[in-house]
């Protein structure tokens, strides 16, 4: 009982709900660790001297004589530069066989950073992947989540992201990953040769799922030490939003709080705003830039988790499935980077806006097409070309496995469409088209 001499000990608990414990303390901060019966617990409410500590791994067989041990400390991470190449638990422990990195303890969960200090975001940040880079551009300092059904690989695509961002580090934060999914991640950032600028924290489905809470906190405590002390570009990858809410929603509904839309917490907006708000571009260099994924129950946009999260971020990219190709696309229609004015012809090529939006345009015309044709209506032949193009846009471009820079897509954008239509169709300004169309007719 060394280690333990100076921590508050008690063994007598008033009251346990299914993962909570209440009991009579004094001296205990917001947030501190305890633990119950071995098990890990966190300080939820304190009125008065009655403490609420939610247990992470459930309270069943925990007796009220039970004993309570406060360890003095909210969650922290230690950070240096050795967490990078590391997979992590929830509490930031090596999950990876390797020895606990040695630096400095931070409290995880802190505020966001304070909007003087910030900087408008102006610098790219590219994927490689064509429906991002070419139709939303992605700019440091932002936050926006994938929005995509449970059965897509929006996994996969966070891989592929990460892999391929031009970022100094990448955290990924998995909350109720699959085995697979873990071991999915690891392999491919193995096998890429990048795991010393990736530090991952996970959660499985094996772990207890209220741990899920610990997990953004942790993975942008690492972020804010790489980008506020190395000034670093940091990309942080949370996946997937919609298991943290459930794991908020199991908490605050076995503490009897009263449910709001979708059996969420009333306090959802706000839970899931202050991890969003942690994405900054600091004025001398050093951002943290969010994408998330946050899954959707049924394709169903209005539930609480994205609905709530539309009003946080800045765009959604949104993920589907081109029955026509027979490929995972970033949906054009639906999927928005408010923040892409900033960056595109300005850090890309100056035909970037308009080879943009012609090419949305006529993917919309392809769509109407489409929609005649299923209804049994004649084509023109404008209409066929449409649809044509659509076909390879979506194969060449939009698809997610497509890996190229922004200059190749802008020139691919031009080969498409001088191979489809005329100048006057794609109505993109003349002094463009003399220095880019693909093909004779520039008239």
């Amino acid at each position: 009982m060394a280690t333990q001499a100076f921590k508050k000990i008690y063994t007598k608990i008033s009251n346990v709900t299914k993962a909570t414990c209440m009991l009579s303390a004094t001296g205990v901060g917001n947030d501190e660790l305890a633990l119950i019966h071995g098990r890990m617990a966190q300080v939820v409410k304190i009125i008065g001297d009655e403490v609420t500590l939610q247990v992470f791994e459930g309270t069943e067989g925990i007796p009220t004589n039970a004993e309570v041990v406060f360890l003095g400390k909210a969650p922290t991470l230690k950070v240096s530069d050795q967490l990078a190449g590391r997979f992590f638990n929830a509490y930031g422990l090596p999950i990876d066989g390797g020895a606990q990195p040695e630096g400095r303890e931070v409290e995880i969960g802190g505020p966001s950073v304070n909007p003087v200090r910030r900087k408008q975001p102006s610098e790219l940040i590219a994927t490689g992947i064509a429906g991002i880079d070419l139709n939303n551009t992605l700019v440091t300092g932002q936050k926006i989540p994938f929005f995509a059904d449970p059965d897509q690989p929006f996994n996969e695509v966070m891989a592929m992201v990460a892999m391929r961002a031009k970022s100094d580090k990448i955290i990924l934060g998995g909350m109720g990953m699959t085995n697979d999914d873990y071991l999915f991640f690891k392999n491919t950032f193995s096998n890429a040769g990048a795991l010393d600028r990736i530090v991952s924290f996970i959660n499985t489905t094996e772990d207890p799922s209220v741990e899920r809470l610990l997990i953004p906190d942790m993975a942008l405590t690492a972020a804010e030490y790489f980008a506020v002390e190395k000034n670093e570009k940091v990309l942080v990858l949370l996946t997937d939003m919609t298991n943290y809410a459930d794991a908020l929603a199991i908490v605050s509904n076995r503490m009897d709080q009263i449910p709001s839309k979708d059996s969420m917490p009333g306090s959802i907006y706000s839970d899931l705003a202050k991890i969003y708000e942690k994405a900054v571009q600091f004025p001398d260099g050093g951002s943290i830039t969010i994408i998330a994924v946050t899954t959707l129950s049924g394709g169903d946009i209005t539930h609480a988790v994205p609905d709530n999260t539309g009003y946080i971020t800045e765009g959604q990219l949104y993920l589907r499935k081109d029955s026509n190709v027979g490929k995972v696309i970033i949906d054009p229609f639906r999927s928005l980077s408010r923040l892409k004015q900033l960056v595109i012809g300005k850090k890309t090529r100056d035909d970037h806006p308009q080879v943009m939006n012609a090419a949305v345009r006529l993917f919309s015309d392809a769509a109407n097409a489409q929609t005649k044709m299923e209804n049994g209506f004649d084509l023109t032949d404008y209409d066929n070309r449409s649809l044509a193009f659509a076909d390879d846009y979506s194969r060449q471009l939009l698809a997610i496995d497509v890996n190229v820079d922004t200059t190749e897509m802008l020139d691919i954008a031009w080969k498409l469409f001088g191979e489809h239509f005329t100048p006057a169709e794609v109505n993109i300004k003349q002094s463009l088209v003399e220095k880019y169309w693909v093909g004779e007719n520039k008239a």
